[in-house]
C-alpha cells in the first residue's frame, strides 16, 4: 500500500474523525475479532520477541543481523513497521537472542492467545522461525476463508492487513471486496470517478484502466461529506471508518466552509431547505438509481439546480409539480425512461442552457397548467417529441434548439397554449410543430426547417397565431391545415411569415379547414405556393406568392402520372377520381392523366380536389399503370400524414 493511498483513508499522520459530525456506515456487521483492539506497540513487542526467539533457536549457524535475514520473511512479519536497518533497537547477538528467548514465556500473552505448544519450526537458512499457527495462517488457510474474514473489515483495516504479507495484500485488494464496501457507502451501481473539479463520470468496470476500479473510485470520493436522514440509525460511529455524516444539507455546507474542493453526497430522502450557495462546491446524489424522478421540486420550493448530470432514471429526470419553482441551469438530462423534465400543476420553473436529450419519451413535458420559462436549451434525439404542451399549460419557450425528435419537434394538444419564440426547430422525423385538438399557441420568429414531413401541422380544431416565422426546406407542406373529423374547424392565423424552398407546397389547407392568411411571402416551393382543397375558402390579405415551381400543374400538362413526381412520400393536390369499373375503394384515388389513359372508357367518378397520391401509378390496383414503370409496394398505410404520439407520462405519475 502506497503512502498516498494510506493518507487517502486517513492512515498517515493519524486518522482524524470529523468534528461535530456523525460517523456512520452502510454495512452493519459485528466482526468476531476487531483488528484494531490491540495497539501497535503491543504487536511490535510481540513480533520482536518472536524474531528474537527464532534467532536464538538457530544461533549456532547464523548471526542474527539485517544483512543475513531473509527479505521475504522480514517483509511478511514486519510489513508496515520500522525496518531493522533504521530502528534504534540494537541488533541482538546470538547470546543476547538466547537470553531473550529464555526470558519469554507464553504467560505474557492473554490466556486465549497462549499457544497450546511452545515449540518452533524454523527455516535453517535464515534462522527465523514461525509457529505452526502462523504458518497455517500465512500459507495454508484457504483464500475463501481469508476473504470472508476480510469482508468484515472497513477500508482502513483492509489497508492495514494488506501490509502483512504479499498474500494478504492480494486478497485485501479483491474487486468484490471493494465493490461491496463502495456500494455500501456510496450506494452507486457503477464506479464514479472525479477526473476534474465539478466533473463526475460513471464508468463501466470493464472499461476502466485501473486494476481495481471500485477501490480507486472509493479513494476519489472518500473526502466527501454525506447527507443522510437519520444517519444515527444506520450504524452510528463505527471504529475503522472516518466518514462525516449530517442530517441536513445546510449542516453539511457549514462543515465544508474551509475545505478545498468540497464534495457533498446526498442520500435518498426528503430535504426541505432553502440554500444560498456562494462557494465552489460539488453537490451530487448518492443512490443506486433513480426509481422515481432524479430530482423533484414541489410545493413552492425554489432551489437552484446547476451543473448536474441527471440520467438513466426509471421515471423522469426532473419533476416540478404542485407550484414548484426553481432555476434549472446548465444541466445535462438524458436517457430517462419517461420525460426528461416534467412541469405540471401550476409550477413555474426556469430552465436555461440545459442539454436535454436521448430520452425514451419526451424531452420537456408541460401538462395540467404547467408553466415556466424554457430558454436557450438544446433539446434533441427523443423517441417522442422534443417538447409537449397540453391541458392549459402556457409556458414561454424561447431561443431553444429542438431537433431529432422521432415524433416531431413540438406537440401542442388538448387545449395547450404557450409562446414559442425565436427557436430553431429542425431535422425532426415528423412535423416540426404539431397544433391540434383546440390548442391555441403563439409561434413568433421561429425557424422551422429540414423536417422530414411538414414544417407545421394544424389538425383537429387547432388554432394559433403564426407570426414572422421562417419555414423552409421541409419534405412536405410548409404549413398543413386540416380539420379531419373534429367538430371544431381548424382556423389558425398566419401573418408575415416566409415559407419557401419546400419540397412540396408552401401552404396546404384541406378537409374543410380554413385560415386567415395576411402578408405572408410564399416562394420557391416545388408543388406550388398556396394549395386549397375543395370547399376551402381562407381569408387572404396582402400575401405575396411567387416563383414557385408548380410541379403538379406541369406534370398534368405534360401527361405524366402524378405518382411520378410524388412517389408515396408526399401528396400533391389536384383533381382525383375513383374508377367504379376497377372497383376501387374509398381509400384509392387516381390522378386525371391515369383516368384519361389507363382507365379510358371505364366508369369513373370525381372525388374532389385534394391531397392524394395516385394509386394507379403506385401499382396498388389490379391493372398496371400505363404511364408508370414497375409497381411499387402497397402504400395505403401512408395515405396521409401520420398522427403524432401523445405522451403517456401522465399514466405513470409519481
Amino acid at each position: 500500500m502506497q503512502s498516498a493511498e494510506l493518507d487517502m483513508f486517513g492512515l498517515v499522520g493519524g486518522a482524524a474523525d470529523a468534528s461535530s459530525a456523525g460517523t456512520s456506515a452502510m454495512h452493519h456487521h459485528h466482526p468476531p475479532y476487531h483488528l484494531r483492539r490491540k495497539s501497535h506497540n503491543f504487536l511490535l513487542t510481540n513480533l520482536k520477541m518472536a524474531v528474537a526467539a527464532g534467532a536464538g533457536a538457530s544461533a549456532a549457524t547464523v548471526t542474527a543481523s539485517p544483512t543475513t535475514a531473509s527479505p521475504a520473511c522480514i517483509s511478511a512479519a514486519t510489513a508496515g513497521l520500522p525496518s531493522a536497518a533504521t530502528s534504534s533497537t540494537p541488533v541482538l547477538s546470538p547470546t543476547a537472542a538466547i537470553t531473550a528467548a529464555t526470558a519469554y514465556c507464553p504467560s505474557m500473552l492473554p490466556t486465549r492467545k497462549r499457544p497450546r505448544k511452545t515449540y518452533f519450526t524454523g527455516d535453517s537458512s535464515t534462522g527465523l522461525g514461525c509457529s505452526p499457527a502462523a504458518h497455517y495462517l500465512l500459507y495454508e488457510l484457504p483464500d475463501e476463508v481469508l476473504l470472508t474474514i476480510f469482508s468484515y473489515l472497513y477500508e482502513r483495516d483492509l489497508c492495514h492487513v494488506a501490509q502483512v504479507c504479499k498474500r494478504f495484500y492480494t486478497i485485501a485488494n479483491d474487486n468484490e471486496l471493494w465493490k461491496n464496501l463502495y456500494q455500501g457507502l456510496y450506494e452507486y451501481d457503477l464506479p464514479l470517478f472525479n477526473p476534474s473539479p465539478c466533473k463526475f463520470d460513471f464508468v463501466q468496470p470493464e472499461e476502466c484502466d485501473y486494476d481495481n476500479p471500485w477501490k480507486e473510485s472509493f479513494k476519489q470520493l472518500y473526502h466527501g461529506v454525506h447527507v443522510r436522514e437519520n444517519y444515527h440509525k444506520h450504524g452510528g460511529k463505527e471504529t475503522g471508518r472516518s466518514v462525516a455524516y449530517f442530517e441536513t444539507i445546510q449542516a453539511a455546507f457549514d462543515y465544508c466552509d474551509d475545505m478545498e474542493r468540497p464534495l457533498v453526497l446526498i442520500h435518498s430522502g426528503v430535504y426541505r431547505t432553502r440554500l444560498i450557495i456562494e462557494t465552489n462546491i460539488s453537490l451530487i446524489g448518492a443512490a443506486p438509481g433513480n426509481a422515481l424522478a432524479g430530482i423533484q421540486i414541489r410545493t413552492n420550493s425554489d432551489p437552484i439546480v446547476r451543473h448536474n448530470k441527471i440520467h438513466d432514471g426509471q421515471h423522469g429526470g426532473i419533476y416540478v409539480h404542485e407550484k414548484g419553482q426553481g432555476l434549472i441551469e446548465c444541466n445535462e438530462v438524458y436517457a430517462n425512461t419517461l420525460a426528461g423534465v416534467w412541469i405540471t400543476t401550476g409550477s413555474t420553473p426556469t430552465l436555461r442552457r440545459n442539454r436535454i436529450h436521448s430520452g425514451k419519451q419526451v424531452g420537456v413535458y408541460f401538462y395540467d397548467n404547467g408553466h415556466g420559462l424554457l430558454e436557450d436549451n438544446d433539446i434533441f434525439n427523443h423517441l417522442y417529441s422534443g417538447v409537449q404542451i397540453r391541458t392549459g399549460s402556457n409556458p414561454i419557450i424561447r431561443r431553444n434548439k429542438i431537433w431529432g425528435g422521432q415524433n416531431g419537434g413540438v406537440l401542442v394538444y388538448n387545449g395547450g397554449l404557450g409562446l414559442l419564440e425565436q427557436n430553431e426547430i429542425f431535422d425532426n422525423a415528423m412535423a416540426g410543430v404539431w397544433i391540434k385538438t383546440d390548442s391555441n399557441p403563439i409561434l413568433r420568429r421561429n425557424k422551422i426547417y429540414d423536417g422530414r414531413e411538414a414544417g407545421i401541422c394544424i389538425f383537429n380544431g387547432g388554432k394559433g397565431l403564426l407570426e414572422e416565422n421562417e419555414i423552409f426546406r421541409n419534405a412536405q407542406a410548409g404549413v398543413l391545415i386540416s380539420t379531419q373529423s373534429h367538430p371544431t374547424q381548424s382556423h389558425p392565423s398566419l401573418r408575415r411569415n416566409q415559407i419557401y424552398d419546400g419540397l412540396a407546397a408552401g401552404i396546404e389547407i384541406t378537409n374543410n379547414a380554413t385560415a386567415t392568411l395576411e402578408h405572408n411571402q410564399i416562394f420557391n416551393n416545388r408543388f406550388g405556393g398556396l394549395c386549397l382543397a375543395s370547399g376551402v375558402n381562407p381569408i387572404q390579405r396582402g400575401n405575396k406568392i411567387f416563383s414557385n415551381h408548380d410541379a403538379v400543374e406541369k406534370a398534368v400538362s405534360s401527361g405524366q402520372c402524378l405518382y411520378k413526381i410524388s412517389s408515396y412520400t408526399s401528396f400533391p393536390m389536384h383533381d382525383f377520381f375513383r374508377c367504379r369499373t376497377c372497383n376501387t375503394t374509398e381509400r384509392n384515388a387516381i390522378c386525371v392523366n391515369c383516368i384519361k389513359t389507363c382507365h379510358n372508357g371505364h366508369v369513373v367518378e370525381f372525388i374532389r380536389h385534394d391531397r392524394f397520391f395516385c394509386d394507379c401509378g403506385a401499382g396498388t390496383l389490379n391493372n398496371q399503370c400505363q404511364l408508370q414503370g414497375e409497381p411499387t409496394q402497397d402504400t395505403d398505410t401512408l395515405y396521409d400524414s401520420a398522427a403524432p404520439i401523445e405522451s403517456q407520462s401522465l399514466m405513470a405519475e409519481v
